[in-house]
């Protein structure tokens, strides 16, 4: 497929995020394919994928708030944080924790927050991703980060034996950690904790609902209808929309700021359209020479010439 825009896969449990990638390429035919945030090997939902000139933008994508719903473990935590770790610990019995336990500790936990990063992530410390040096049996200290919980909704609390399955609702920031809050909450309740399940059901204007399978995306293809799967990027990246006369549409393919008058808050990016709407590129507002400045420009040059 010959195309600019995003499509958004519904990732089954099991590849890594890397590996939806490449097979995606494999189904499409084709080679500028990148995606726009890691989900976990276990994880499931929305995996935003771009295409062609979409590519560029994947680092607008990955400061959209996320959501997701999770499920816990209390009763004992894992290397990994989630279910395909190994056990810490001898398991804690937490069969007589209460429901009203269970919310005292996740209102604990809204509204902005630190996070110590867990050490099977792929962040990077001078250039080494977090999971390489776990896997090498290596742990180092790492800095908190800050982040919000936006939405912290608990769903169901299921008893079984001495352990307890908590499902949540999350909305946050990006970066953040839904391991490394679970096993805070578990912390907070003198318990263990560990995720048995985690699925991102959207990643800003990207919902679940408008997702593809990997296995619906190859019958696409296969009917020649991959197109159908496609997305406008200025209809999921979700910022403002400035419209461009064609003496400032050049002026902006050439890699120049344009003001027109519009203003808007220091350091806020926007998407520069032209007269019939089409994205020519994301630009931030430089309060000092009162313009937009692009950032990543789009369009090709010779587009402003037909």
């Amino acid at each position: 497929m010959n195309a600019n825009g995003v499509i958004i896969v519904d990732k089954p449990a099991g590849p890594t995020s890397h590996d939806v990638v490449a097979r995606v390429r494999q189904i499409l035919r084709t080679r500028r394919v990148g995606h726009t945030g890691t989900l976990d090997p276990f994880a499931t939902g929305v995996l935003v994928i771009c295409f062609g000139k979409a590519t560029r933008l994947a680092q607008f994508f990955l400061r959209d708030e996320k959501e997701y719903i999770a499920r816990m473990r209390l009763g004992w935590s894992t290397d990994t944080g989630d279910l395909t770790g190994a056990q810490l610990s001898p398991p804690t019995d937490v069969g007589n924790l209460t429901t009203e336990q269970i919310l005292t500790a996740l209102d604990y936990f809204r509204g902005h927050i630190r996070q110590v990063p867990p050490m099977y992530a792929a962040k990077k410390i001078n250039g080494v991703k977090l999971y390489e040096m776990a896997r090498r049996g290596q742990v180092i200290e790492r800095a908190p980060i800050d982040v919000e919980i936006k939405e912290l909704e608990l769903l169901a609390v299921d008893k079984s034996g001495i352990s307890q399955d908590v499902t949540f609702r999350v909305v946050c920031s990006s970066g953040t950690y839904i391991r490394a809050l679970a096993e805070d909450i578990g912390q907070r309740l003198s318990a263990g904790a560990h995720l048995v399940a985690l699925q991102r059901t959207r990643a800003g204007r990207c919902v679940l609902s408008d997702g593809v399978t990997l296995e619906r995306l190859a019958e696409l293809e296969e009917a020649g209808l991959a197109h159908e799967a496609l997305r406008p990027v200025g209809a999921v990246l979700g910022l403002r929309q400035v419209g461009l006369s064609p003496a400032e549409r050049q002026l902006v393919l050439n890699g120049r700021g344009v003001g027109r008058g519009v203003a808007g808050e220091p350091g806020e990016c926007a998407m520069l359209c032209g007269e019939n709407g089409e994205l020519l590129a994301i630009a931030e507002y430089d309060a000092v020479s009162a313009c937009w400045q692009p950032r990543v420009v789009i369009a090709d040059v010779r587009d402003g010439q037909r």
